[in-house]
């Protein structure tokens, strides 16, 4: 499994050499996360704050809001770790500060403690000291305590030349069973394959960069497939999760699709199919996952137009039901307001009136009790509430990644009652 890494200096993505020279400087860490979160999770790294030299946190708390990231650098306290999975990090990555004692404060399935290591011997303060420890003591001991480690063999950091995997295989077999991430050389898929048989993890930055492997050849290394073919079954999804075809890939489809930010495909009879390329019922990719087998793929998509289906409807089941589907109808008839007289279409032109049905309706199912009084009202007051969000352009997948990341919060507000 793939975890492209970008490291940040000065604001700037960079590529460093064992940790110390910079090799590469990619520019601004934005642009660069959105194409490569399309191939799931990333990790960034502080190294500013790592080396107690300032650091990146605005900058990084955006790039929470934009994906699902891995933030390490800099973290020494429960404050300071518990800040950033308030933000929305999915993980968080703690150092040579991750003790018992550290780690005994925080979530474990979202901490995972780095280990930086050089010829078997562990690191800190930004890879610039040698603690003396070796690095299969560290793991030991510091595996039971945490959700999942990230190794990086420094030596082999920014240089290109492949990693260790005996090292890897015994890093691995040491954590007994949390969950490691490799880094440090990783240059070529056969790399991240064989470490994904060990049950590894492979952060992988200066091959990503420098071109010596593209990010299709990364994501896919696991993959392997049954069919005669050789193409991996690909199940299409949209923001909700909810099916819409099923299609077939291979590495050069998937590559133009990660390139790109759409869905294309390998048709088995036309070739390379950018979907919608023709008919305009195109495709924004959100991300690409493996499933747990390495023998299917799943496409996470934003569908645009009548929908998936050559016979024009959302999905090759027919059209969907429900809320998202009531969204939809609502956003087109915002875009036009909306046939005349009709009740949406006077909500939308009377801020005023679509306020008071708002409260008018929060109160009616605060007060209903029944079970089908509450289903009423309760229906009542989503409608309204996707009215208001259609009118100024906000969507499902907005209102989702919000409740995502309120979820990701650590930190809770007191629930107290309001004034009368």
């Amino acid at each position: 499994m793939l975890i492209p890494s970008i490291d940040i200096v000065d604001g700037q993505a960079v590529q460093l050499l064992a940790g110390e020279r910079q090799m590469i400087n990619a520019g601004d860490p934005l642009p660069l996360l959105e194409r490569l979160a399309r191939a799931g999770e990333v990790a960034v790294i502080d190294i500013d704050a790592a080396r107690g030299e300032g650091d990146n946190s605005k900058l990084i708390r955006e790039m929470c809001k934009r994906a699902k990231i891995r933030v390490g650098g800099g973290i020494r306290d429960s404050e300071v770790a518990r800040s950033w999975l308030d933000a929305g990090a999915h993980r968080i990555i703690i150092g040579t500060a991750a003790t018992p004692e550290l780690l005994s404060k925080l979530p474990r399935g979202r901490t995972m403690a780095a280990v930086d290591s050089r010829d078997g011997r562990v690191l800190s303060h930004g890879w610039r000291q040698d603690t003396g420890e070796r690095l299969l003591d560290r793991i030991r001991e510091i595996a039971p305590m945490c959700g999942g480690l990230l190794v990086t063999f420094v030596e082999k950091e920014g240089r290109a030349r492949g990693t260790d995997l005996a090292r890897a295989g015994e890093v691995i077999a040491a954590a007994d069973g949390a969950v490691v991430t490799i880094a440090g050389g990783i240059t070529t898929p056969q790399e991240i394959g064989l470490i994904d048989q060990m049950g590894g993890q492979s952060q992988v930055g200066m091959a990503l960069y420098n071109g010596m492997l593209s990010l299709g050849e990364a994501l896919t290394a696991p993959m392997h497939s049954d069919r005669s073919d050789g193409l991996w079954p690909t199940v299409v999804v949209d923001e909700s999760g909810v099916a819409l075809g099923l299609a077939y890939s291979d590495l050069a489809s998937v590559e133009a699709a990660l390139e790109s930010g759409r869905g294309v495909y390998r048709s088995r009879s036309r070739g390379l199919w950018d979907k919608g390329a023709m008919s305009g019922a195109t495709q924004r990719l959100i991300g690409i996952d493996l499933d747990c087998d390495r023998d299917s793929l799943r496409f996470t998509v934003r569908q645009d137009g009548t929908g998936f289906c050559h016979r024009n409807t959302r999905s090759c089941w027919g059209d969907d039901f429900g809320i998202p589907r009531l969204m939809r109808r609502l956003e087109e008839l915002a875009s036009t307001m909306g046939p005349a007289g009709s009740n949406t279409r006077k909500l939308l032109e009377s801020p005023a009136l679509l306020s008071s049905k708002l409260v008018e309706e929060a109160c009616e199912l605060a007060d209903a009790t029944a079970t089908t009084e509450v289903v009423h009202e309760a229906a009542d007051l989503i409608y309204f509430a996707l009215v208001k969000s259609a009118s100024v352009g906000v969507g499902l997948e907005a209102i989702s990644a919000e409740l995502d990341m309120r979820e990701l919060r650590v930190t809770r507000r007191p629930m107290e009652q309001s004034a009368p």
